[in-house]
């Protein structure tokens, strides 16, 4: 059982690198990645009052739509894909909204083909209705969809993990507040610089991170397991890089909340050890660095992704980085209810942490997890003083 669940961990690794990405696409996946990203916004229509008063902006926009059976219109405000692909990307949408594909504020990503470079690209696609006032009853239905497409056909549409899904929408959300009138004047100085910014933003992050640390990636990813602060001395920009990185990693939202704070509270009252990025030198100064095993394996993969120059990879490698990480931690979990009631049990936890090389992470979570437990933390202090032997015979 032991040898099962840690000779997998190499799969969790480059499972989609050796699946999904051979050496041809990594080879070819450059510094142009930029250029294969594009947005699209479209206004939308449902039923509407033969009654009610349409603005100028919206009667040129309506002869240059997609009417459906289905009594709305689908009308394109700005796009940066090529003339010939912002149809077919249209009536992709259209059908979409005809089977009530598409929720307000609830994005999801798919392949579409269409005639770009890469023919086949993943699509996010968003509904965002706009907010009317209760004496404006006929407003309701109308809003906007919009897309952002990235990579090729193994790019964003190997990027749908709910929670990405979640960024790109908390993105869009963003956009809201400058979609309130019809004729959009400001669609130059707001709109179009705010989707044109959507790969940087929402996508290449952890790529800058990876690039600034490098193989001090491990103490990063340490420092998101194990729910330590971390101190960026940078400007705003890399702060809130390093941060989304930490948020992105860390199992936190995951276990349950008196967990969390019960383990934040235990980590206050310890002394003082933040994790100190500097950045005013090259490469970045870190101090109060930890690791283990566990992360530190994983150094290669993130590296090997990066000089790729991939942020999809990237993130899926964040993603299954994690996921491993979740895979051990309910298995600690079964391990201790089994060690409760057998001796033999308890062993084969001993070796399932000194195996897995994330112990002092695992062990952590689990103590504040188990806190209400008295034969729970018994058996966790059994195998903290365990884990402490090996360390101690190397001193």
């Amino acid at each position: 059982m032991f040898t099962s669940q840690t000779s997998s961990f190499q799969d969790s690794i480059d499972v989609e690198e050796r699946d999904d990405f051979d050496s041809d696409d990594i080879g070819g996946y450059n510094q142009k990645t930029q250029l294969n990203c594009y947005y699209a916004i479209y206004l939308y229509q449902g039923t509407r009052s033969e009654t009610s008063e349409e603005s100028v902006a919206w009667n040129k926009r309506r002869a240059d739509s997609t009417t459906s059976q289905d009594d709305f219109s689908l009308s394109l405000v700005d796009s940066s894909l090529p003339p010939e692909a912002e149809p077919e990307l249209r009536c992709y949408i259209s059908r979409r909204l005809s089977k009530g594909a598409l929720l307000e504020g609830m994005g999801n990503i798919a392949t579409v083909d269409i005639s770009v470079p890469e023919q086949n690209v993943g699509c996010y696609c968003c509904l965002l209705e706009q907010e009317h006032s209760p004496d404006q009853p006929d407003a309701e239905g109308n809003g906007y969809v919009i897309c952002f497409m990235g990579g090729s056909e193994k790019g964003l549409n190997l990027y749908p993990c709910p929670i990405v899904v979640q960024e790109l929408d908390k993105y869009v959300q963003g956009l809201q507040s400058c979609l309130q009138t019809p004729e959009l004047t400001n669609l130059e100085t707001e709109i179009r610089p705010y989707l044109s910014k959507w790969y940087e933003e929402s996508v290449l992050h952890i790529h800058r991170v990876v690039q600034l640390v490098q193989s001090s990636i491990s103490f990063l990813l340490h420092a998101a397991l194990s729910h330590t602060h971390v101190e960026v001395k940078s400007d705003e920009r890399t702060k809130k890089d390093i941060a989304r990185f930490i948020k992105a990693a860390s199992l936190q939202g995951l276990s349950q909340q008196e967990a969390t704070t019960s383990l934040c509270k235990a980590m206050s009252e310890e002394p003082p050890s933040d994790l100190v990025i500097d950045c005013s030198t090259t490469p970045p100064t870190l101090s109060n660095t930890v690791s283990n095993r566990f992360c530190d394996d994983w150094i290669q993969a993130f590296l090997n992704a990066a000089e790729s120059c991939n942020p999809f990879l990237l993130r899926q490698i964040l993603e299954n980085f994690k996921l491993k990480a979740i895979q051990d931690m309910n298995s600690l979990k079964r391990f201790i209810r089994q060690a409760e009631m057998s001796h033999y049990a308890l062993f084969r936890c001993c070796q399932f942490l000194q195996g897995c090389g994330n112990g002092d992470v695992l062990l952590q979570n689990a103590k504040a997890e188990h806190s209400d437990l008295p034969e729970a933390c018994r058996i966790i202090t059994v195998l903290e003083e365990f884990l402490m032997e090996p360390s101690q015979a190397h001193t």
